[in-house]
């Protein structure tokens, strides 16, 4: 028995070397992706072993080079014909910096991770001049990227993939409240510097240098260790949720499903999906063929891959011997155990997928590989030989520990309780109770970390035989925790949104009950948002919450499609001094596909819990997150009606707020974005820096501005001027920008349905600007005489309107995509127009090309009145707009006032001098949208 040192957040930094894999004198290579051969994969021949132990659990050999390479190191060039090259993950290096390597291999990396968090995979697509974080090639086709991360893989690589995807909240496993830094290793843009010794630390031509996912920082891999391994959270801590602060016990639901990803942007499904499952590793994929002296072997690595048809292709010599091709087997699935421990065994084919749990040796000497005459199988297992003993790891399943594991030694009658007796003593606990503990197995897949708690009386050595059985892979990524065996309250916060609105808590409770069957007894309402038709429930039991969430998804009540979304309790309490955490809303749909990839960087720049998709819920669920927070702002990604659309609902949600007045920010998406201009973000997104970005709304300044409420009364005559009945019911709309009745909300509404028919064509600002120009041609000529059709009262005093096609009230000084539409001459009738001046301008244009000549700067609108409240009669169907958003208002009333409480915006400071040589922060690139997905 023997306890190892506790090792900090990513152990592989510093401290000692991990047991070294067994040498293999294979001249296979590590393992490889679907990527021609790139700088520092130019080998030709096995040379001898490196020199002295094998560092951080690599297996080092002298290759020969062929090709330029790099050290994966120091990034410098290789000069000479000689490198050393992992047989395992492709690290190639310096002589020179063999024993200054800190990065583990993939092959022992798994168990280096501190706290095992598993990764969301998004779409594939095609990300230029990135490496494979677990074969190190580089990605020169359509490849995976964590949505959370940093990390890129292959597809085939996602098996190997380490669990260690930044732990964004507390899941009852392992919570701790001070956080270290989160490396992950390469991927840095070229001109990156060191934080330790001010070198550049980046490069393109290799996997170099590492960042923390938290604080951005960068540094060498042998610096990175000089550094505290306390994480402050870099810049962007002001406006970072804690994850400390974020409670979510999701169980089985997936990363996706917590951070409120919708599936068709995950990537779903298992490894390749190739029709064969083969994924090739060695030498190359080109043919084997007699002439080659190699030959080319599907390796399967358990009874799992076989069922599902999942194995590696290794390349191998027709003269190497036994041992070696073992080797190189277990080298394709990352296993670094001894290979004394396995056999290779041969496979009857075809095989179908029942014969799988029922496999015999071929042959009586199934471990034996044929010679150079005799036939060769097709297919080979690698399966493990029987053991009458073995040391396993045992974690703790708390981290308040001096050590990071103790090893026990289990024998055919070690059970689960006798380990947990062994390892107390050993953690430290031997004064606990043993019943007050538990044996706990992880499975730290890439995708899903998965809990199993084991039965007292489990034998452990007969469930190790058993799971390497189904898969060598899962049993190098399993580990065991003695945790303490405390009940765990289930606790779940389930959105329900999409239902009829303005009903009862009773009413709500009663129709959830008959369309999704809820069980009273775990589940309750614990808010209800009747306006907006939506709820909150408190579920007290994992699968309950687990069958109404996947239930809601597809299901429509009364015509309309739920949405349900899982939502993390905010611990406000523990938010640090001084925290003012983002609420970031993106509208997808926003900017020609642009919002998609603000998505992404937000959610890495970020925590991922704070960031929100407004097609998916809307604003609602971002604000009920947020309502306990003492103090927050909110950063809105989108055009001028998505701007609306969040004003609205924090007008509608503000009383329920413990910070009912947030700061607003815009990063301006649309076509217009006359508020974004207003606040000085700009006349629209062009691919900026989202770490400035973000940078930008922690230095904004705070101002005021009116919002106001449009009353929509809409009558019909009916038979005398007196008589009048009700044509639809009273509608509150509210307005921030301005609002417009005639040729302007025609023009508008022209616009809109022209996207409604073909969405798919407007995704560039300029090609919107030209259906407006050209739908505003088809109208030039046209006269409705507007000033006949409406009646305007400004405080209550009728005012005669000029020969007029379009009557437009503006709230700010900017209108059309940025025209001054009341003009700067002074009038001593008027007061000097401000956005919370609690006034409206009230703007008359003749026609279209009066709208143009405003646009270009040539003319102002027609001045012709100010106030606080309006009343304007509609004698016919007039098309109106608010905000961009337009409809054709029926014959009636509109009552224009101020709306309560003004709005806190933030508007952009002045720009700073950038300094020379600035580097940006990697995790906010944006990358371009995948060019292409699996079939």
């Amino acid at each position: 028995m023997a306890a190892a040192a506790e090792p900090g957040a990513r152990a592989w930094l510093g401290g000692g070397s991990p047991r070294p894999v067994s040498p293999a004198g294979s001249p296979v290579l590590g393992s490889g992706g679907r990527t021609r051969p790139r700088p520092g994969s130019g080998t030709e021949r096995a040379g001898a072993r490196a020199p002295g132990p094998a560092a951080q659990g690599h297996s080092f050999r002298k290759v020969t080079l062929t090709k330029p390479t790099f050290c994966h190191f120091c990034s410098d060039f290789i000069w000479g014909l000689g490198g050393f090259l992992c047989d395992v993950c492709n690290f190639m290096s310096h002589e020179k910096c063999l024993r200054h390597v800190k990065t583990p291999c993939a092959g022992v990396a798994p168990s280096l991770v501190r706290v095992p968090v598993a990764h969301c995979f998004g779409p594939r697509g095609l990300y230029k001049r990135k490496f494979c974080a677990v074969c190190r090639k580089g990605l020169e086709s359509l490849a995976l990227r964590c949505e959370v991360c940093e990390l890129h893989v292959h597809p085939e690589c996602v098996p190997f993939a380490c669990s260690d995807c930044r732990q964004c909240h507390q899941d009852g496993y392992q919570d701790h409240d001070t956080y270290h830094h989160h490396w992950r290793e390469g991927n840095l843009p070229s001109g990156a510097r060191c934080e330790v010794c001010k070198k550049t630390c980046g490069s393109s031509d290799v996997l170099a240098g590492v960042r923390c996912e938290w604080c951005g920082i960068q540094a060498h891999s042998a610096c990175a260790s000089a550094l505290a391994p306390e994480c402050s959270f870099g810049r962007l801590r002001p406006l970072l949720l804690p994850p400390a602060c974020v409670r979510l016990r999701s169980r089985n639901f997936s990363k996706a499903h917590c951070f409120r990803i919708p599936e068709n942007a995950v990537e779903l499904g298992d490894w390749d999906d190739s029709t064969d499952g083969g994924i090739p590793v060695g030498l190359g994929r080109e043919a084997a063929g007699p002439e080659s002296g190699k030959l080319i072997l599907k390796i399967f690595d358990g009874n799992d891959a076989i069922r599902r048809n999942h194995f590696r292709l290794v390349t191998v010599s027709r003269l190497a011997k036994t041992e070696e091709v073992l080797e190189a087997a277990l080298r394709a699935y990352y296993v670094s155990e001894d290979p004394q421990n396995f056999e290779l065994q041969a496979l009857p084919l075809p095989l179908s997928a029942g014969d799988a749990q029922s496999l015999e040796p071929a042959e009586e000497e199934s471990g034996r590989y044929p010679g150079p005459h005799e036939f060769t199988p097709e297919a080979w297992v690698i399966r493990a030989l029987p053991r009458t003993q073995e040391v396993l790891k045992i974690y703790p399943g708390w981290l308040k520990v001096g050590v990071a594991y103790v090893s026990i030694c289990v024998t055919p009658q070690s059970t689960a309780r006798t380990v947990v007796l062994e390892a107390l003593p050993l953690l430290g606990r031997q004064a606990e109770c043993l019943e007050d503990f538990q044996l706990m197995e992880v499975l730290m897949g890439s995708r899903q970390v998965q809990r199993t708690v084991l039965a007292s009386e489990e034998p452990l050595l007969d469930r190790l035989r058993d799971a390497r059985q189904t898969s060598l892979r899962q049993v190098s990524q399993m580990r065991f925790y003695v945790a303490e065996s405390r009940a765990v309250t289930p606790h779940v916060s389930l959105f329900v949104g999409g239902l009829p609105p303005s009903l009862s808590s009773q009413e709500y409770g009663n129709l959830l009950h008959e369309t999704m069957a809820t069980k009273a007894a775990v589940v309750s309402l614990s808010h209800v948002y009747s306006s907006q038709g939506a709820v909150v429930l408190d579920i007290t039991c994992f699968a309950e919450a687990e069958r109404l969430y996947m239930l809601g998804r597809d299901m429509t009540v009364q015509g309309r499609l739920l949405t349900t979304l899982v939502l993390p309790d905010v611990l406000h309490e523990k938010l640090p001094p001084g925290c003012c955490p983002l609420l970031v809303f993106v509208n997808p749909k926003s900017g020609g596909l642009k919002g998609r990839d603000l998505l992404c960087s937000f959610r890495k720049l970020l925590n991922p819990h704070q960031v929100f998709e407004l097609t998916n819920g809307g604003p609602l669920p971002g604000f009920h997150l947020f309502s306990q927070v003492p103090c927050f702002r909110v950063l809105v990604c989108g055009g001028d009606g998505t701007v609306g659309w969040v004003l609205t609902a924090l007008e509608e949600t503000r009383h329920r707020l413990a910070c009912p007045e947030p700061s607003v920010a815009i990063l301006p998406l649309g076509t217009g974005n006359d508020l974004g201009r207003v606040l000085r973000w700009g006349a629209g997104y062009s691919g900026e820096d989202p770490f400035s970005v973000l940078v930008s709304v922690d230095e904004a300044d705070a101002v005021l501005m009116d919002r106001w409420t449009i009353l929509l009364d809409a009558h019909e005559a009916a038979g005398a001027e007196n008589s009048m009945v009700d044509a639809e019911p009273p509608k509150i709309v509210q307005m921030s920008n301005y609002c417009g009745i005639g040729i302007d909300a025609e023009l508008s509404l022209d616009f809109h349905q022209a996207r409604e028919e073909e969405p798919g064509k407007f995704t560039s600002r300029l090609h919107n600007k030209g259906v407006y120009v050209r739908v505003g041609l088809q109208k030039i000529s046209h006269s409705r005489s507007l000033h006949k059709e409406i009646r305007l009262q400004v405080e209550q005093q009728e005012v005669e309107l000029p020969s007029i096609e379009g009557l437009i009230f503006i709230n700010i000084p900017s209108w059309g995509s940025g025209a001054d539409l009341w003009g700067s001459d002074s009038d001593s009738r008027f007061e000097k127009p401000r956005m919370d001046d609690g006034l409206l301008e009230v703007v008359g244009v003749t026609g279209v090309m009066h709208m143009g000549q405003v646009q270009g700067g040539l003319r102002s609108g027609i001045r012709i009145a100010q106030g606080s409240y309006f009343r304007v009669t509609l004698l016919k169907a007039t098309p109106v707009q608010v905000d961009g958003e337009p409809w054709v208002q029926a014959p009636g009333h509109m009552i224009i006032s101020a709306a309560g409480p003004k709005v806190h915006m933030l508007r952009k400071a002045k720009q700073k001098p950038r300094k020379a040589g600035a580097t940006r922060d990697p995790r906010g690139d944006i990358v371009p949208a995948p060019e292409g997905s699996a079939k």
